[in-house]
């Protein structure tokens, strides 16, 4: 049997002391999800597997029995699944770990990691000459430390052959909903992110940081309902004039408490805002750029493609072709 059908919908997540819960159960629960939608015949056979087979108390604190040790991994693999956590400084040092990461994904249709499950799959070697994410706190580190690995610290998650690294905690969902669209096609994986009642399945080359994350915490109340308010309503009008208005102070004293408390001038938040929006659209529609731009309030497709190309350095078209090949590929 040949490695592309090999193992067919057997996910083998492997763990180790110290590791973020979430790295695992986020994905787990993804495909148990998927599960419940999949014909019998057809669903994923997920396995939790410990370096010796022990149950392993992650760092909130939480024991997560496994299945098994290494050794139950035998066999073909469709997707290894290495997560991340604390624990990942001292799993660097095992080497019958590292080892058997670096075998098991030459057995296996897809390797993946969360958070900094990247740094295990970069110490087996299975990142050289690869793009890569992992958690924004710890790209620079991934990047110092193994420099054959071109880190990305921007996106979500990162597809390069079938190689696919994710961002920290909740991106593990996120990346686990797109192995399930790869499998069974957009439906299942928007129905699944429907039962588990995620606000978007988010495309793996959103920002880790949106807009609102990377600003600072406002303290006004009136600031915080302005900020949930703007991305729902990004095609009207959100010169300071009328925001202000809308926070009932004058333009002038709303400019400048605003930028106290977010830490960006207005016109930039907003900008951010229509950007991620754009983004999003560009990745996962076939909306013509014309209708991007108006609903993301950019009024004209040269406006949209001025802030894209100051952003991204590409221009829209650019940026939705990028992601349209990441797809078919």
């Amino acid at each position: 049997m040949g490695r592309r059908t090999a193992g067919r919908r057997r996910v083998v997540m492997v763990a180790f002391e110290d590791f973020q819960i979430l790295d695992l159960t986020g994905p787990a629960e993804v495909f148990a999800v998927a599960n419940r939608l999949l014909p019998a015949g057809d669903r994923y056979r997920v396995q939790v597997l410990s370096p010796d087979g022990a149950g392993l108390r992650a760092s909130s604190g939480i024991v997560l029995s496994a299945d098994g040790g290494l050794e139950a991994g035998r066999g073909p693999i469709d997707t290894l699944v290495v997560v991340g956590g604390e624990g990942t400084r001292q799993a660097l040092s095992d080497e019958r770990l590292v080892g058997w990461i670096r075998t098991a994904a030459a057995r296996s249709r897809r390797t993946t990691s969360v958070c900094t499950g990247a740094f295990l799959l970069a110490r087996a070697g299975l990142l050289d000459g690869r793009r890569a994410t992992t958690h924004w706190s710890q790209c620079d580190t991934l990047a110092a430390a193994f420099p054959a690995v071109t880190v990305d610290p921007d996106p979500i998650f990162v597809r390069d052959g079938d190689v696919w690294t994710s961002a920290g905690v909740t991106a593990g969902m996120d990346l686990a909903l797109r192995l399930v669209e790869d499998d069974r096609g957009p439906a299942l994986a928007r129905e699944v992110a429907r039962w588990l009642v995620l606000f978007v399945q988010r495309p793996g080359g959103q920002a880790q940081f949106s807009t609102q994350l990377a600003a600072q915490r406002p303290g006004r109340s009136t600031l915080r309902d302005l900020e949930a308010w703007i991305p729902d309503h990004l095609a009207e009008d959100l010169r300071v004039p009328a925001l202000a208005t809308r926070c009932a102070m004058s333009p002038r004293h709303f400019a400048r408490t605003f930028r106290a408390e977010l830490g960006v001038p207005p016109a930039a938040y907003v900008e951010g805002v229509r950007l991620e929006a754009a983004r999003r659209l560009l990745e996962t529609t076939d909306r013509s750029l014309p209708a991007v731009a108006a609903a993301c309030g950019f009024g004209t497709v040269e406006t949209l493609h001025r802030s894209v190309k100051r952003a991204l350095g590409v221009t829209p078209g650019q940026y939705r072709a990028h992601f349209s090949a990441q797809a078919s590929a």
